[in-house]
């Protein structure tokens, strides 16, 4: 399942909320332009402001899809967002951005079959990462 493709309807389910006035979408690209660049880069390569100052380099976000045998895999990089750590030790360096994606929610598969509440801006960012991959 490709993300941009649902990208639509999913802005369209998350206005449709009884109770709620719609809200603006927010942009992937611009949170990503805000959240992650500064690590990332704008190229989404490593190679952001911060990456020369970190410990670890930053990933190339870039080859997500190619490390991952040409699929880009929606559900371990929304989870590397959200700060969950995969059974591995959590990580100092990425920062968790969980509190930051409170609003709206959608409905998504990821993977699994189960149709899963997420984030909206978590699955804007992830969209987003996967129109820039090479």
């Amino acid at each position: 399942m490709r993300a941009p493709h649902l990208l639509p309807a999913l802005l369209i389910l998350a206005a449709c909320v009884p109770g709620q006035a719609p809200t603006p979408p927010s942009s992937g690209k611009a949170d990503f332009t805000e959240l992650c660049a500064p690590c990332h880069g704008g190229s989404a390569k490593g190679d952001g402001e911060l990456a020369k100052t970190l410990a670890h380099p930053p990933a190339d976000l870039k080859g997500l899809s190619s490390r991952h045998g040409g699929v880009f895999p929606m559900a371990y990089v929304m989870s590397k967002i959200w700060g969950y750590s995969h059974g591995e030790a959590p990580s100092a360096l990425m920062p968790k951005f969980a509190p930051l994606m409170e609003g709206p929610t959608v409905l998504v598969d990821t993977g699994d079959g189960i149709m899963t509440p997420t984030p909206l801006r978590l699955v804007e960012i992830a969209a987003y990462l996967e129109t820039v991959q090479e």
